[in-house]
C-alpha cells in the first residue's frame, strides 16, 4: 500500500482583482499563455544557499587515550556544508524577493540569479518557520521586474494558474492548471502551518519559493509543499497566499525583523455537526470558543466561552488556522470586524489587532555562575511567553525558556513551567534564581511538563 506523504518543494501596488476570459479568437488560442509568461518570467529567480552546520563528534574522541593514539587533531568535528536550490519571486524594482523560509531561513551564504543570468547576494532581512516565508533583500539591485500582488481573497476554485520556478535545478520552467481548492490548512510539511491555495499545476522539489500566477501574470501565491506518493508532482500543491505575502512585505519594509502576528488569546476548535446540533445550529460553520485568556481582545470585545466565530472582515474562518491566518493579513495596529454567533443571533464585533501584551512583566532572567544551573533562563508566564512558547492560555506560573547546558543535562527542557525546587514553591524568575543559588548537594525540581506533574532529582 502506498503512503501518503507531504513533501516540501526545496532541494538539500495596490492589488487589482483579476479579470479572467475566454479567449475570443484563433489567434489568441494559439498564442495560449506565452504573452503572459512573457511579462510574468523575468520576476521569478534562481535561489542557491548554503547552510554551514556544526560537525558531529565521535565520543570516543573525547577519551584521551584515543587522542593521544591518533593525534590531538583526528577526531576533530568538521563543519558540513549543505547546498540548497530553490525559486524565489521579486516584489519590487528595489531587490524585495519572497521565497520559503526552508529554503534560505538558516542560510550563511545566499546567491539569487535572474532570468537574465544577473547575480546578486543576498540577505534574509525577515523571516518565518511557523509561516513557511522568508523576504530577502537584494544587494545593490535596483529597476528589477517584479510581480503585482493581486487579492487571494477573490481567487477562485477553477481559475486557471501557472506554476514558475526551478525544478529538480533543470532551469526555469512553467506548468499549468487550475486552481482546485482554497483554504486548505495543515498541509504543509515542517513548520508550516495555517491557509494555503491548492492546484493541481504540476510543481515538484526546487519549486519552493517560485510563482503561482493567474492569467493576468499578477502573483497569486508562493508554492511551497505538495501532496505526493513518490516525491514527484501528483496535481495537488500548495502555496501560501499573495495577500500573507503582503503582510510579510509590509513588516519587511518597516525593519521588523521577525515576523508579528496579531494575537488572539483564545483556544477554539472547529465546528462540527454534533456541536452544531447541541447548539441548535442548522449547519455547522466557524469556530467555537473553548478558552479565553483575560487579556485577550477578543474577550473585551465582548465574546465568551461557548460563542461562536463564523467570519473575520466578512471572510468565512472554519479552523483555528483559518482565524490566525485572517487575522495574521490584518496586521498589527488596525481593527478587524468578527461575526459572534450566540444563541442563534448574529453580532459584528471590533477586535483590536495587538500584540501578546507583556503583563505582568516577564522578568526574563538568565542564570549566572553563581547558581547550579547557570544558562538556564526562564521567565514568568504571560501573554507574550504563552504566545511565544504555544502553552496553554491557563498557564501560571514560572516557565523554562531555554534549559541551558547543564539545565539539559537535569532534564530540563523548553516550556517546563517549574512548580518547586527542593519542596519550596518558586513563583518568579527571582526565587528561581534563589533556590538555586547554594542549595545543597542534591537538588529536587518539580514540574510540569505537558500537563503532567514530573520531578526531576540529581546530585550537583
Amino acid at each position: 500500500m502506498f503512503r501518503i506523504l507531504l513533501i516540501t518543494l526545496g532541494l538539500a501596488a495596490a492589488p487589482a482583482l483579476a479579470e479572467t476570459r475566454v479567449p475570443q479568437s484563433q489567434a489568441e488560442i494559439s498564442l495560449g499563455f506565452a504573452p503572459v509568461v512573457k511579462q510574468a518570467a523575468p520576476a521569478v529567480v534562481n535561489i542557491y544557499a548554503r547552510i554551514i552546520r556544526p560537525g558531529r563528534s565521535n565520543p570516543l574522541f573525547s577519551d584521551p587515550f584515543f587522542r593521544d593514539f591518533f593525534g590531538g587533531d583526528f577526531g576533530t568535528p568538521r563543519p558540513r556544508v549543505q547546498n540548497s536550490l530553490g525559486s524565489g519571486v521579486i516584489l519590487s524594482e528595489d531587490g524585495y524577493v519572497v521565497s520559503n523560509y526552508h529554503v534560505v531561513g538558516m542560510a550563511t551564504e545566499i546567491q539569487v540569479v535572474t532570468t537574465d543570468r544577473r547575480e546578486f547576494t543576498a540577505e534574509v532581512v525577515l523571516g518565518d518557520e511557523e509561516s513557511d516565508i522568508a523576504i530577502l533583500r537584494l544587494e545593490g539591485a535596483d529597476g528589477l521586474p517584479h510581480l503585482n500582488l493581486r487579492d487571494s481573497d477573490h481567487v477562485e476554485v477553477g481559475e486557471l494558474a501557472l506554476a514558475i520556478g526551478n525544478p529538480f535545478g533543470v532551469g526555469q520552467t512553467v506548468s499549468s492548471g487550475i486552481i482546485s481548492g482554497l483554504a486548505r490548512s495543515g498541509t504543509a510539511t515542517g513548520n508550516a502551518r495555517g491557509y494555503f491555495i491548492q492546484t493541481d499545476a504540476p510543481i515538484n522539489p526546487g519549486n519552493s519559493g517560485g510563482a503561482l500566477i493567474d492569467v493576468n501574470g499578477d502573483l497569486i501565491g508562493i508554492n511551497t509543499s505538495i501532496l505526493s506518493r513518490s516525491g514527484g508532482s501528483n496535481g495537488i500543491g500548495f502555496a501560501i497566499p499573495a495577500n500573507l505575502v503582503a503582510e510579510f512585505l509590509r513588516q519587511a519594509r518597516a525593519g521588523n525583523e521577525s515576523f508579528v502576528r496579531p494575537w488572539a488569546g483564545i483556544a477554539g476548535q472547529p465546528m462540527n455537526a454534533d456541536i452544531a446540533e447541541s447548539l441548535g445550529l442548522a449547519l455547522p460553520e466557524g469556530v467555537v470558543i473553548s478558552d479565553l485568556h483575560p487579556e485577550s481582545p477578543i474577550a473585551k470585545a465582548g465574546f465568551r466561552v461557548g460563542d461562536v466565530i463564523t467570519h473575520v472582515d466578512g471572510e468565512e474562518v472554519n479552523s483555528p488556522s483559518e482565524m490566525k491566518f485572517r487575522m495574521s493579513v490584518a496586521g498589527i495596529g488596525g481593527v478587524t470586524t468578527m461575526t459572534r454567533l450566540r444563541n442563534g443571533a448574529r453580532e459584528q464585533l471590533e477586535v483590536a489587532m495587538i500584540e501578546a501584551p507583556d503583563v505582568p512583566p516577564a522578568e526574563e532572567t538568565v542564570l549566572d555562575d553563581r547558581t547550579v544551573l547557570p544558562g538556564l533562563t526562564v521567565a514568568r508566564a504571560n501573554p507574550a511567553v504563552i504566545s511565544r512558547m504555544g502553552l496553554p492560555l491557563s498557564l501560571a506560573g514560572v516557565v523554562v525558556l531555554d534549559a541551558g547546558p547543564f539545565g539539559a543535562r537535569a532534564g530540563l527542557q523548553p516550556g517546563d513551567v517549574l512548580g518547586a525546587v527542593n519542596g519550596k514553591a518558586v513563583e518568579s524568575p527571582a526565587e528561581v534564581r534563589a533556590a538555586l543559588t547554594n542549595p545543597g548537594r542534591w537538588i529536587r525540581m518539580d514540574l510540569q511538563r505537558r500537563g503532567q506533574w514530573v520531578s526531576l532529582r540529581f546530585r550537583i
